[in-house]
């Protein structure tokens, strides 16, 4: 029969169940204001995104971009790079499973292929799970996933852009989270570099009567690797949009258990408490007839 030291223990467990479900449904709102924020972050960058690949396709029409060095592929493929964007916390759900699976899917397919890999880690979560498994990255960024800014997705494309120009590396993976919807994320690759120089395809050339200073190819020399940065920059805000989204519902699932737990560990704790009073009362009554059988 239950009696009160159970009962005390399930009084505990209950308070600190309450006390982890008000971290949890904190961390919730905290996550579902910081989506809306990461959702305007990229819409807001989509414009730049749109006018600067419109301005590479119109000076492309009439000029050559193939000879650039970023376009222009290598003679042999050996040895790739790879851009993994995960988060430097945990508490996301499958946010950060779901994106290292697929990088590490695409490892392989390129180690089978006979090729070197190289990792550079975007996010604690990545560097750990890399360097667990004996695979040192080239290099790691923190403390930039859930709040990305341009500066940050600048050092990250001039990085991987030297050392392709230097050749270090032959071809440069995005392995990220594209944003789908706040129920709806999708871990994804894209080619960095070379650039696809159909990317530029389908442009107008410029009428003779626009005068350029500097020269057009001058230009496209500057637009070039400002396109690759504003695609990893892109990557980098699906990834944060993709982190907030999973978290906001990993913790609103914790919630939920919680109040589960809640209701199951007080309907056992009233039915300890009942029991035991059934206990006092029935030893109570005993008692009582004892002293009347003396008496």
């Amino acid at each position: 029969m239950p009696g009160s030291g159970e009962l005390r223990v399930l009084r505990r467990r209950i308070r600190s169940v309450t006390s982890t479900q008000k971290i949890t449904r904190a961390m919730e709102l905290i996550a579902a204001s910081r989506i809306n924020r990461a959702r305007q972050a990229v819409e807001s960058a989509r414009p730049y995104a749109e006018m600067i690949t419109q301005v590479i396709r119109d000076l492309a029409a009439s000029n050559e971009v193939g000879d650039h060095p970023l376009l222009a592929p290598h003679d042999s493929i050996e040895r790739v790079a790879i851009v993994v964007v995960t988060s430097d916390r945990g508490l996301a759900g499958a946010y950060n499973t779901n994106v290292l699976r697929r990088a590490e899917r695409l490892a392989t397919e390129e180690r089978n292929a006979g090729r070197d890999v190289v990792v550079y880690a975007l996010g604690r979560k990545a560097e750990v799970y890399f360097r667990y498994r004996g695979q040192d990255p080239q290099r790691t960024w923190t403390g930039i996933a859930d709040r990305p800014s341009y500066s940050d997705a600048q050092d990250v494309g001039r990085t991987v852009m030297e050392a392709y120009a230097e050749g270090r590396v032959d071809r440069v993976w995005l392995a990220y989270t594209d944003f789908k919807s706040a129920l709806t994320q999708v871990s994804a690759t894209a080619q960095l570099l070379p650039v696809d120089p159909r990317a530029f395809e389908g442009g107008q050339a410029f009428p003779p009567q626009f005068m350029f200073e500097p020269g057009p190819d001058d230009i496209l020399e500057r637009l070039i690797p400002r396109y690759v940065e504003q695609r990893v920059y892109a990557g980098l805000l699906e990834g944060a949009a993709s982190e907030h989204a999973s978290r906001q519902r990993a913790m609103k699932a914790a919630t939920d258990n919680a109040d589960d737990i809640i209701e199951d560990l007080t309907r056992e704790a009233n039915r300890a408490r009942q029991a035991s009073i059934t206990t006092e009362i029935s030893e109570i009554v005993g008692g009582a007839e004892a002293l009347s059988g003396h008496s």
